[in-house]
């Protein structure tokens, strides 16, 4: 399995409140990757003034809390895929977001939180 289908399938285990705070969250992310047993940094600085929330290996994660604006995070996901030790990006958030398919030749993927609530069963 790739390594980007190995990080999205981790952070498609997540089961975050409807109301977390970006630390909660980024936390669950942490424990998720760790789970999958796959490598992670956290507040990884790819460039200067350009800090991604994650990376796995290869595999740029971006944190948001809320439902980010389209062109910024569009503008963000090009500093990040400019980077030469970023391969792919996955971008988490409550809600999704039409983003481009590509940015600077890396593929964006999107993993929704929304969908990932449900009732949980024991």
């Amino acid at each position: 399995m790739e390594e980007t289908e190995r990080v999205i399938q981790a952070l498609e285990t997540i089961r975050c409140p409807a109301v977390c705070e970006e630390a909660e969250l980024h936390g669950l992310i942490a424990e998720a990757l760790s789970k999958a047993g796959l490598q992670a940094r956290h507040e990884v600085t790819l460039a200067p003034r350009c800090r991604i929330d994650f990376m796995a290996g290869g595999v740029g994660v971006e944190v948001k809390k809320s439902r980010p604006a389209r062109g910024a995070l569009h503008r963000q996901l090009l500093r990040y895929a400019a980077c030469p030790q970023v391969e792919s990006l996955v971008v988490v958030a409550p809600r999704g977001v039409n983003l481009p398919r590509m940015a600077a030749g890396k593929r964006i993927y999107m993993v929704c939180l929304e969908r990932l609530w449900g009732i949980s069963l024991p």
